[in-house]
C-alpha cells in the first residue's frame, strides 16, 4: 500500500511538472511589427494576469547566435528554455529578437514601453539580463536608462555606450569567466572600472569566475536564485541598494540543470 501511494505521488509530481512546462511553452507568444522603432519579441504572460495584479517584467537580451527573424530562436536558451524545463516564474517575460548587429538601447526601451502600455506591468519592477551580445545590450540599456530599470545582470558582456556613469545609480551584477575566448574578461573589467571611477561602486556586484569559459555562465538563467535576486529590487527602494545576500559559484552552475530536473 505504501509503495503504491509513493508511486502515485511520484506520478502526480511528474504530471504536474509536465503541465507546468506545457503551460510555459504555450504561453510564449510571438509579436511581430508591433513596436515602432523597436524589436519583434516573444512574451510570456503570468497566470494571474487576468486578476489585474501588476507583475514584474523580465527582459532577456540574447547573444549573437539567436539573431535573425525566426522567433523560435529566442527560446533555444535562456529564461524561456528554463521555464520549458520547469522553472516557475510569476512575471512577464519578454525576449526581443535582434535581427543582427548591436542592441540599440532606444529600441529595447521602446519594446519595454509596449509591454508597459499593453500589460499589467509593475513599472517599478522592470529587469534586464543578457549574455554575450546580450550582455553588451544589458549594460548599454542600463547605462542609458538607470532610472527605468530596477536591476540588471550582464553575463560575458561589455559596453559600447561612452557614458557608463548611469550604471553606478542602480543595482547591477556583472558575471564573466576569465577563460572566455569569445568575449575577453577585460570587457567586463573595463565596465567595472568605469563604474568604480564614478566614486560610487556600492550598487555593483562583480563575479569574476576563475577558469570559466564563455558558455558556462549561461547556466545562470536556469537558477531560481537569479530571479529571486532580480525581484528583490525595486525602483521604490530608498537609495536603491544592491542585495548582496546571493552568490553565484561554479558549483552552483554545475548543478543548475539538475536542480530543474529534480523539480519536475
Amino acid at each position: 500500500m505504501d509503495m503504491a501511494m509513493t508511486r502515485n505521488f511520484c506520478l502526480m509530481l511528474l504530471v504536474w511538472g509536465c503541465c507546468m512546462a506545457l503551460h510555459a511553452q504555450e504561453g510564449f507568444v510571438a509579436h511581430k511589427k508591433e513596436v515602432a522603432n523597436g524589436y519583434n519579441f516573444c512574451l510570456y504572460r503570468p497566470k494571474n494576469e487576468a486578476d489585474g495584479v501588476r507583475c514584474a517584467l523580465v527582459v532577456f537580451l540574447h547573444g549573437a547566435s539567436l539573431c535573425g527573424t525566426n522567433m523560435n530562436k529566442v527560446k533555444r536558451y535562456g529564461p524561456m528554455e528554463a521555464m520549458r524545463m520547469g522553472l516557475s516564474l510569476n512575471c512577464y517575460l519578454m525576449a526581443p529578437q535582434n535581427p543582427g548587429g548591436a542592441w540599440h538601447p532606444e529600441k529595447v526601451m521602446n519594446t519595454i514601453e509596449w509591454a508597459v502600455a499593453n500589460c499589467h506591468v509593475d513599472s517599478s519592477r522592470i529587469y534586464v539580463l543578457g549574455m554575450s551580445l546580450g550582455g553588451y545590450g544589458t549594460l548599454d540599456v542600463c547605462a542609458t536608462y538607470p532610472d527605468r530599470i530596477a536591476a540588471g545582470m550582464a553575463l560575458c558582456g561589455g559596453a559600447t555606450v561612452k557614458d557608463l556613469s548611469g550604471l553606478a545609480r542602480m543595482p547591477l551584477w556583472v558575471v564573466h569567466g576569465t577563460a572566455d575566448r569569445d568575449v575577453p574578461v577585460s570587457a567586463s573589467d573595463r565596465v567595472v572600472s568605469a563604474v568604480k571611477a564614478t566614486g560610487d561602486g556600492t550598487r555593483l556586484i562583480y563575479t569574476r569566475m576563475q577558469g570559466v569559459d564563455h558558455g558556462r555562465p549561461a547556466r545562470v538563467f536556469y537558477l531560481s536564485q537569479t530571479y529571486d535576486w532580480l525581484f528583490s529590487h525595486s525602483l521604490e527602494d530608498e537609495g536603491r541598494p544592491v542585495n548582496r545576500d546571493y552568490d553565484i559559484t561554479p558549483r552552483l552552475l554545475q548543478g543548475a540543470y539538475r536542480s530543474l530536473q529534480e523539480k519536475r
